[in-house]
């Protein structure tokens, strides 16, 4: 009943109460605040993938790491032993309150690599190049995407890696070798996502590819708690700074 409950909370935050503020800063900590005690447990749930996505990516001995829009900092449970190994990791995000759940679980993991970081993810800058970025269901929350993926291009290294794990929507008539999404689909999700200021692009992926050498690429359909009649589409991306 407990977690019915919890669960029930957080769909009213993700479906019911409206974000406010004056810029996107307080629109996320009107929209995180009153769910971040039960973000980990109901989005491990709804975002598919994130552990797919880490376990693909080569993170090298003494390596940077930057999660832009990383919340708690739950990805880099996904690690493992290998989060260790790196000489950073930061965690970038506009909500303070998840930052806050991230700030914990680093004390409770005595993780002494890893670094909270409240800021935009279109001007972060790490004092050194990196040599991995992560963007893993953020990029839909950042209004201009495509300055945040220019900001990564900009910290990694040459060579570097980005990893994006996000939902999406195909273009009408995308290339042969990625997928076509009916027309209800392109339709219905992003209108649906966005009343939690959401936004489902078919151009994300097509900006990727164009931005950095394919490393992975995968497109799959998740299914939604409390939602089954609707699968909604997501995409893995691995590349490589050209």
């Amino acid at each position: 009943m407990n977690a019915l409950l919890a669960d029930l909370k957080t769909l009213y935050h993700l479906a019911v109460k409206p974000n406010r503020g004056a810029d996107h800063a307080e629109r996320m900590e009107s929209f995180y605040s009153g769910q971040a005690d039960d973000y980990d447990r109901f989005r491990d749930r709804l975002l598919q993938g994130r552990r797919e996505l880490f376990e693909a990516v080569t993170f090298p001995e003494g390596g940077v790491l930057v999660d832009l829009g990383g919340g708690t900092g739950g990805n880099l449970e996904f690690l493992g032993a290998r989060l260790k190994t790196l000489s950073r990791a930061y965690v970038v995000d506009l909500a303070a309150s998840l930052l806050s759940r991230a700030q914990s679980r680093i004390q409770a993991n005595g993780w002494q690599n890893v670094h909270v970081v409240c800021a935009d993810a279109i001007q972060f800058m790490p004092p050194t190049p990196v040599d991995v970025v992560t963007f893993s269901y953020s990029l839909t929350m950042i209004p201009d995407w495509f300055a945040a993926i220019d900001n990564a291009i900009r910290m990694l290294r040459p060579g570097g890696l980005i990893a994006v794990v996000d939902f999406y929507v195909s273009r009408k008539n995308p290339p042969a070798d990625r997928r076509r999404h009916s027309a209800l689909r392109r339709g219905f999700w992003p209108l649906w996502f966005q009343c939690d200021d959401v936004h489902l692009s078919p151009d994300h992926v097509p900006y990727l590819h164009d931005r950095f050498k394919q490393l992975l690429f995968e497109e799959h359909l998740a299914s939604i708690p409390y939602f089954p009649i609707g699968r909604v589409p997501y995409y893995l991306f691995v590349g490589e700074k050209r």
